[in-house]
């Protein structure tokens, strides 16, 4: 029973450690990505492993200023783990201080933006099943919106909401 139990808080432990280690890492490379500020440059970190391994693709896109003199930057990030190679895809916000705003949650790794220029981030459909011809340009410019339209095809698309955690 006592060796169950020490297995038990071993195994918890190993948990707690390797997810808060996870975090900080990640809020390190975010910031490294940040302070180099190359515009359209992919970092990548980790080597993703059916065993366990992790990688992050972080590419910074560029920064904008508001009307209201808010400057906001913008980061692609791209973490995938998991035995079937999964992604967890988001669109980085942070302050004219590389301080983190929130993120946009995306369905998928092709509904990343591909640049932003001129305060407008710019999606080309890059996915097969999606209109090659039609782009989505959110303009920045205002602010940073609480949800946007990412079409896809005709009437259809996808829609992603800020979040401030």
């Amino acid at each position: 029973m006592t060796t169950l139990r020490t297995f038990s808080i071993f195994l918890t432990l190993t948990f707690v450690v390797f997810s808060a280690s996870g975090q900080l890492n990640g809020e390190n490379i975010r910031q490294k990505v940040l302070e180099k500020g190359i515009v359209d440059s992919l970092f990548i970190f980790g080597k993703w492993t059916e065993k366990g391994q992790t990688e992050t693709h972080l590419k910074y896109l560029g920064q904008v200023t508001t009307s209201r003199g808010q400057t906001f930057k913008i980061v692609n990030s791209s973490w995938f783990w998991g035995l079937s190679h999964r992604a967890t895809s988001r669109i980085l916000v942070f302050n004219g201080k590389n301080q983190y705003v929130g993120n946009y949650y995306l369905t998928m790794t092709y509904d990343l933006p591909t640049k932003l220029k001129n305060g407008k981030l710019i999606f080309k459909n890059t996915d097969e099943d999606c209109d090659k011809k039609i782009a989505t340009i959110i303009n920045l410019k205002n602010g940073i919106p609480k949800q946007f339209f990412r079409k896809c095809k005709d009437e259809y698309g996808d829609i992603y909401t800020f979040n401030s955690d």
